[in-house]
């Protein structure tokens, strides 16, 4: 039980790394255009990548167990059928 909870804790983590690794990829590409450097429209698109893929993930797995709860708003559940 305490290993699969300690997998789970891993398995959200990573993705939540890997958002902010490209959250912040984008900020050095940002405050590198406001230092006169030019802007580096390859890494920042790789770190824009990197920030939804992670976002992505953690919002469809809070959104998947919310809605096997049954916490979620009646207009967002799926219809049965």
């Amino acid at each position: 039980m305490v290993f699969q909870r300690v997998m789970a804790i891993l398995i959200l983590c990573i993705p939540g790394a890997v958002g902010v690794f490209g959250w912040t990829w984008m900020r050095d590409v940002f405050f590198d255009y406001m230092a006169g450097k030019g802007f580096d429209w390859l890494s920042f698109l790789g770190g824009l990548t990197l920030f939804l893929i992670g976002l992505a993930f953690l919002g469809g797995f809070i959104y998947h167990r919310d809605a096997k709860r049954n916490k979620i708003q009646p207009k967002l559940r799926r219809k049965k059928g």
